[in-house]
């Protein structure tokens, strides 16, 4: 915890002293990012970049609800190709078929939807055939 300025001392003073005996101890060698230039340095100002980089940080999607599930099918497609078996590469594709479907019948605000559900036997025929090139 920080102790308390003394009276009598500049605030300017004190401070540096703070810092200085910081310093004497490493405690700033130890911050995060200690020694590398700012990533964002040449960049123009944005009064919001503390609320975009906690987003980013969390993994939040911005993204209108329409377009996460367009970007969430198109991960599950890219994802069956990785898939260990057949059972894994079904479960992922029915998972996404559950929400394509649940936006189907009540459409999220936002663009077009403009997807369909994934046709799980045609996308698994296509995981036999790139697992099996004979």
């Amino acid at each position: 915890m920080t102790e308390r300025k003394p009276v009598g001392v500049s605030f300017e003073s004190w401070v540096d002293k703070q810092i200085r005996e910081s310093e004497q101890r490493g405690d700033i060698s130890q911050l995060p990012g200690f020694g590398k230039p700012l990533d964002s340095i040449g960049a123009p100002y944005d009064e919001n970049w503390w609320i975009k980089q906690k987003l980013q940080r969390e993994g939040v999607s911005v993204l209108p609800p329409a377009l996460a599930l367009r970007k969430q099918a198109e991960d599950a497609a890219e994802s069956v190709s990785g898939a260990r078996t057949e059972a894994e590469a079904r479960r992922i594709l029915a998972e996404v078929n559950e929400k394509i479907a649940a936006a189907i019948r009540r459409p999220p605000p936002g663009p077009p939807l403009n997807l369909k559900p994934f046709d799980i036997d045609a996308m698994v025929d296509e995981w036999r055939t790139a697992r099996d090139p004979s």
